[in-house]
């Protein structure tokens, strides 16, 4: 078995490192070094492309006849962006997407989705280095009503490695209880004996356009559909569970403003 991994960042390259040992053998490109790659990825069993469109998907656009044509698995990590704001209602797979702020990762979802690919959607991505553990800020935004889903690192690994033997499609790897930013860096803190920031709104957080865009769109990502297809369970079904996994292994936080595991745009 050879897994191509366009793409090996933070997430991606733990698939890598999972199959690797399994005895799988795993070739990577990055952005910058996809080019003139197709006798690799004729040799691949399984493809995942990881990397994010610009104005258009540049994996697509460079091999997307050569993808058409291959014989094996194809996957792609896509992002719960797709499905834009829902007021915070529940969404699942069946819901029309396009119409958030992520309109070009939209767009490759769907041309990924033709090509036949498994098609992993992420929320907010956490693990070791990269959670509210690392990065408690030095506010709590309070939005009423606000939710974020997320999903440990290692949950998607473990999807992923089970959609190598699920039908193409949609799945939506999340886990199972959406939460309040501001409640989720209470936790943090509490877990390294601080005392949880203040709150403050929204108007007066004083954010970063890319800060503030987090807080646009609202909504809670259900994933019964890869529980049951995919024979999925998440081993850590909600972030109580993931911030104590993580707590004893952490570093020191640091100070930020944007909201932890919020962005499912670098994998």
């Amino acid at each position: 078995m050879h897994l191509f991994v366009f793409g090996p960042g933070y997430t991606a390259s733990r698939i890598a490192d999972a199959v690797r040992a399994k005895g799988w053998a795993v070739s990577t490109a990055t952005r910058e070094t996809f080019e003139g790659r197709a006798s690799d990825l004729a040799a691949a069993t399984h493809i995942l492309s990881s990397i994010p469109p610009g104005e258009s998907d540049p994996v697509l656009d460079a091999y997307r006849d050569l993808l058409a044509r291959h014989p094996g698995w194809l996957g792609y990590l896509s992002s719960t962006g797709v499905y834009g704001d829902r007021q915070g209602a529940w969404v699942d797979e069946s819901a029309p997407t396009g119409t958030g702020r992520r309109s070009a990762r939209a767009q490759a979802d769907v041309a990924w989705l033709a090509l036949g690919a498994r098609v992993f959607r992420l929320p907010g991505i956490y693990g070791p280095g990269r959670s509210p553990l690392d990065r408690i800020a030095t506010q709590r935004v309070d939005v009423p009503g606000q939710v974020f889903s997320r999903v440990h690192v290692d949950d998607i690994v473990s999807g992923v490695i089970a959609g190598f033997d699920a039908p193409p499609g949609a799945y939506n790897l999340a886990d199972d209880e959406p939460a309040p930013q501001s409640v989720v860096l209470a936790c943090a803190a509490r877990l390294q004996n601080r005392d949880p920031a203040p709150l403050v709104s929204l108007e007066d957080a004083n954010l970063s356009p890319q800060a503030r865009a987090f807080w646009s769109e609202n909504r809670r990502v259900a994933n019964r559909k890869a529980k049951r297809v995919l024979g999925w369970t998440p081993r850590y079904p909600n972030y109580r569970l993931g911030l104590r996994a993580l707590n004893a292994i952490t570093s020191p936080p640091s100070t930020s403003t944007a909201p932890a595991a919020a962005s499912s745009d670098q994998r």
